[in-house]
């Protein structure tokens, strides 16, 4: 009996702990909505990104991406009569972004975050709510001027998981591709002549070489046309199944242009080294398409 009772004990103590680990380990994704209703919600951003998305030493978040996610968490709250919710910022580094989406530890990420096919697959997204291109950035005496100046001895850095880091390995493969964590990363090698150039998107490259009067400059990458040599679509990134979600954030960023608000935010983080541009086409992703 005595066996039995200790049988019966560990086996009831094994489903206890199954459960609880069950419950502990339930990563599923967040709700957007559910949580600015209930008060409080986690967004990503980029915490090294100079205008775009930075953490101040007073632990304050500023920049185009925190602004414009403050925006829509607002409007949206306010749309529906709800208090607008405490925020927690979470740093969003550009290989972790799905993955923290998917996990459960954001509800929403603006971090810099371009639309396409192959992230698609992976999350949903709100927007386009910016346009930029890929550029680069170099030294103010270096002679590089675009992608036809870049060889087999050039270093070149990026991003790991960024759009333009995946790019710039299929048009110059012979290229000294050197990918880093972070941007901020790339441009101290930069500054020490560690690499030649750093590329990305060209808002977020303006931000870095205002840090840097007079030593740096931002190098837009054409096509022989004239044309740019990337479209960048940033968006809002969200977990798949929140079609409702998706609505009322498209209808926050609409407002957001339309109220010129979009406007002030660019010329309050970025000056005046990038032109707002027009309204994007806010809901349409069919520019992905031809990209699959």
């Amino acid at each position: 009996m005595k066996r039995l009772a200790k049988s019966s004990i560990a086996a009831a103590l094994a489903l206890a702990c199954t459960a609880a680990l069950g419950a502990c380990s339930d990563s599923g994704p967040r709700n957007l909505l559910q949580d600015i209703e209930a008060g409080h919600v986690v967004l990503g951003t980029k915490f090294d990104q100079p205008g775009l998305g930075a953490r101040t030493p007073e632990k304050e978040f500023v920049g185009v991406d925190p602004d414009v996610s403050r925006f829509v968490v607002s409007y949206i709250a306010n749309k529906h009569g709800w208090e607008e919710p405490e925020i927690t910022w979470r740093e969003t580094p550009s290989a972790q972004r799905e993955t923290l989406i998917n996990n459960g530890e954001v509800d929403m990420i603006a971090a810099t975050y371009s639309i396409s096919a192959s992230r698609l697959r992976a999350v949903d997204f709100a927007g386009p709510y910016l346009l930029t291109h890929q550029a680069i950035l170099v030294r103010a005496d270096d002679p590089i001027g675009g992608l036809k100046d870049m060889n087999a001895d050039t270093k070149l850095c990026s991003v790991t998981g960024s759009t333009p880091a995946q790019k710039i390995k299929k048009a110059l493969p012979e290229v000294q591709l050197q990918e880093f964590d972070t941007y901020s990363a790339c441009v101290e090698a930069l500054a020490r002549g560690k690499v030649d150039a750093l590329s990305t998107d060209a808002t977020i490259l303006a931000g870095f070489a205002q840090q840097y009067p007079g030593t740096m400059k931002v190098i837009e990458l054409k096509n022989e046309d004239g044309s740019y040599w990337t479209n960048e679509n940033y968006g809002i990134g969200i977990a798949q199944g929140q079609p409702e979600a998706i609505a009322e954030i498209n209808e926050a960023l609409n407002a957001l242009h339309d109220s010129g608000e979009y406007e002030k935010i660019i010329h309050n983080n970025l000056g005046d080294a990038i032109d707002p541009g027009t309204k994007p086409k806010i809901g349409d992703l069919s520019f992905t398409e031809e990209k699959k």
